[in-house]
């Protein structure tokens, strides 16, 4: 198991998942759109046609993801979660008490999370940063986007099954 933050963990069900939306959008969803953008053009007026400006951006939205999958399908590490042994690491799941709040999420991409209800934090997020590599009973601190100081505390660290 890789710690690289360029590599994203992925369960082959997830990874299998997001394939088959970038199969269907990249094929059926760009056909759709395109017809939904040239019906809408037929209409007339493109500066006051409503429909036509949704459907740019509904396209625009479906590019992006399309993107996005591609980038994290290309740089994805496929398998099984990796063994906790009590160290953060992307794909496993914590108990912390985060500024004196005990919180239960997972570290890695909320892809791999799509069916449970766990909170998902990527290991770039100032908290998997600040966490990636710590034991159980470890703290520290980081500090948030708008400049707050944040204590951590890891109580456990358990490996993702899925649910």
């Amino acid at each position: 198991m890789t710690t690289d933050t360029t590599v994203t963990w992925l369960t082959q069900e997830a990874h299998d998942r997001l394939a088959t939306e970038l199969a269907t959008l990249s094929n059926f969803g760009r056909i759709d759109i395109a017809k939904k953008i040239e019906s809408a053009r037929e209409e007339g007026d493109l500066k006051e046609n409503s429909g036509y400006h949704a459907a740019k951006e509904e396209q625009g939205k479906m590019e992006a993801r399309i993107r996005t999958l591609t980038l994290l399908l290309r740089t994805a590490e496929v398998g099984h979660a990796p063994e906790s042994n009590g160290i953060v690491m992307p794909g496993t799941v914590i108990t912390a008490t985060i500024a004196g709040d005990e919180s239960r999420f997972l570290i890695g991409s909320r892809e791999i999370a799509a069916n449970s209800d766990l909170d998902v934090y990527s290991e770039q997020s100032p908290l998997g940063t600040a966490i990636i590599g710590l034991k159980v009973g470890a703290k520290t601190s980081y500090t948030t986007p708008n400049g707050k100081e944040i204590t951590v505390e890891i109580s456990n660290v358990e490996t993702f099954t899925g649910a």
